[in-house]
Order: C-alpha cells, then structure tokens, then sequence
C-alpha cells in the first residue's frame, strides 16, 4: 500500500509533526485506514533510539525535512496545512503556538482543520506543563494500582494501556469524530487527547464493579486480576507458562476435565478453598509442557492458551491463518488492524528513509519556492 491508496479513510489528508509514542502510533493507525499522512521531521532526529528505516510507528507515511525553527520553514508547514483536514502534534502545551503552528495560526489558513493534541497531562492543569511518561500517567489514574500480585508491588504493562491505549486509541477516536463533525459545520477544532484522560476512560468497568462491591481497591484479589485461580498464568515443565481464562461455570468444568482433577477438589463455590485449587492448577500444569497442554486445550471451550514471546506470536497458527503479523522492509509486525469487509486496507510499505519525499510533497501540496526551501537548507531532500 502506498500512503492513502486504499482504506476507508482514503483521502483523508493529514499533517504529523513528528514526535515520538503515542502521537506516531496514532499516525500510523491514520495511515494503515487508507489517510494520506505527511510526517514533518526536523532536521536533526532526536528522541528516538530505533533507526528511522526499522520504526514500524513511521510505516505508511511519507517523510518530509522542514526546519520549524525557522519562519520560513513554519510557513511552509502552515502551506501544507491549508490543503490538509487533520493536523496531529505531541508537543507540551504552548510549544506549538510559539513556534507559529498553534490552532488559531492553522485556522487561519484553514478553518475546517482538525488539530489533534496528544499529551500524557492534557492541555491544562496543574501538571499540564510538566513532563511525563506511560507509568506515571497510568499511576495517578489508579490503573497501575490494580495490576501486580497481592504482596507485590504495581507491574507496569509496558506501554499499553497508557500511551498506546489512553493516548493514541482516544486520539484517533477524538479525530475522527472531529472530522465528522467538521464535514458538517466547515469548521475545525481542538482534539485534547490526554493520556490521563483516556487511561481512566479505560478503568470505567472497574469502577462501576468497585461502585456494587464486586471490585476490591487492592490488587491480585479479583475476578480479572490473578486474585481468582481460574483467572491467572501458571508455569508449565519446561519452564514456560499457560494462561488460563476459565471464568464461566462451564469452562470452568472444561479445564477440570482436561487437566484430570479431582471434581471435590476443583470446587470453587467455597472461596476458602481457592487457595488449594491454586495448588492444583500449579501442580497439574507443571507436570507437563506447554507445547504439550497447548496441544490439549487447542480449539477447546476451557479458555487456556500458552503464553508467547513476540517472536513467537507471528507464529502461532490462528495468527499465521489471519495474516495478524506480516513482514515490511525485513521487519515481522502486526497487519493493520481492524479488518474492513470493502474497503480493505492493504499491505504496510515501510519506514521512509528521513526527508525521502520533501521535494515531491511540497510540490505536490503546492508550497511556494520548493527550491528555495531546498537551496537554503530550510527543506532537506534525503
């Protein structure tokens, strides 16, 4: 696929100062739907230690060089801008507004503009010029307070929930509302994705199960948590790990019958007896390997699966017979997701090498004196 080709949002036309998390991710997901996403680089890349050729958030895009820190070059932003429908940004709050890129700047040349923010702290508020990362935006929002084991400490998820669940999914969503709505007003607005915000979105079935008392405010003492036996990983003989996900009565009675327990011993109506039914899980798991309890419980009602590296995971049969990871530019990553029945998303075409398309885009998109730009150094043709 080459940028905005194919997809249900083919057309769609958007502007990414480049950034680093959740802003590229959010990009990419843009990009994957069919947008045409123009990434603006800076001219010396910092903050990112992946090299630009293997950073699968920068799949699907083409990659423009423009000094911002120049006027000229913020002009020739503020030109693309004009043709776009969407502007994404990840700066702290103000930074873009000093620069001359602002909301009320692109507003100017363009009055229907969608102009996404993505920040861990939000536009305003007392932390909302502070820096941040994933974990600390999880832990104000009681979101990493609930995962670990009960006499542990809070186990950070990697990046998911916060930056990549609270931030970009809330982004994309927030966006594409925006653009909704703006085909309908002609007129643009503010998108204020904050991870803070999205996180806590995302703890909404917590609270209403913590509000009717069938959520405890600690950790590893609940239903989805690893407080319930039949609701955890366990290690297997080799020293890998299944997980099992037996939560309804009847799959409950499934993983029974496979792991050929004792039917008194596997009743869970009597909470005093979870702890030997751990027992049991434990010891019958790791009687086996877990290639050999995957082969067990494959296809079966009893919700258990072998726990997978990610290298491993593109290998798994029912990932490899829905093509979830494919291969772009020697790199294995996930497809682009969700699945369109239509207007069907095609193949991820990788990276660009930085600035790679500065001379055609701006071309393209009819910014004055492209060569200018590119003589004085304000443009970078890679």
């Amino acid at each position: 696929m080459t940028g905005g080709s194919t997809g249900p949002l083919a057309g769609l036309k958007i502007v990414e100062l480049a950034g680093i998390g959740p802003g590229p991710y959010a990009a990419m997901l843009l990009a994957d739907m069919g947008a045409e996403v123009v990434r603006v680089e800076r001219p010396s890349r910092q903050g990112s230690s992946v090299p630009p050729e293997q950073d699968v958030l920068r799949r699907n895009r083409r990659s423009v060089i423009l000094d911002l820190q120049d006027p000229r070059g913020v002009q020739a932003a503020l030109q693309l801008v004009a043709q776009a429908d969407v502007l994404l940004e990840g700066f702290r709050p103000g930074v873009t507004e000093r620069l001359g890129l602002g909301p009320d700047d692109c507003w100017a040349v363009n009055p229907r503009l969608v102009y996404g923010r993505m920040t861990g702290w939000g536009q305003e508020g007392p932390l909302a010029a502070a820096a941040g990362h994933d974990i600390g935006y999880i832990a104000v929002t009681g979101a990493l307070h609930a995962m670990g084991r009960a006499d542990g400490p809070p186990i950070p998820p990697v990046n998911l929930v916060g930056d990549f669940g609270g931030g970009s999914m809330f982004l994309v969503t927030g966006v594409l509302a925006a653009c909704w709505e703006a085909a309908r007003s002609g007129r643009g607005q503010v998108v204020d994705a904050a991870i803070v915000d999205g996180a806590s979105s995302l703890t909404g079935l917590l609270h209403g199960m913590l509000a009717t008392g069938l959520w405890r405010d600690r950790r590893g003492a609940n239903m989805l948590d690893g407080g319930m036996p039949w609701y955890d990983t366990y290690a297997t003989s080799d020293g890998q790990w299944m997980a099992v996900g037996a939560l309804e009565p009847q799959f409950y009675d499934e993983l029974v019958r496979l792991l050929e327990l004792d039917p008194a011993v596997a009743d869970r109506t009597d909470p005093a007896r979870w702890p030997q039914i751990r027992e049991a899980l434990a010891s019958a798991f790791a009687s086996r390997t877990r290639e050999e309890w995957a082969e067990v419980f494959e296809g079966t009602d009893a919700c258990v699966a072998p726990v997978l590296s990610l290298r491993e995971a593109a290998g798994h049969p029912h990932l490899d017979k829905r093509a979830t990871f494919v291969e772009v530019g020697g790199v294995v990553q996930p497809a682009p997701a969700p699945r369109f029945s239509r207007t069907t998303s095609g193949h991820p075409v990788p990276p660009p090498a930085l600035g790679k398309d500065t001379r055609d885009v701006l071309t393209a998109w009819g910014v004055a004196d492209v060569d200018g730009l590119l003589d004085s150094g304000i443009a970078v043709q890679s």
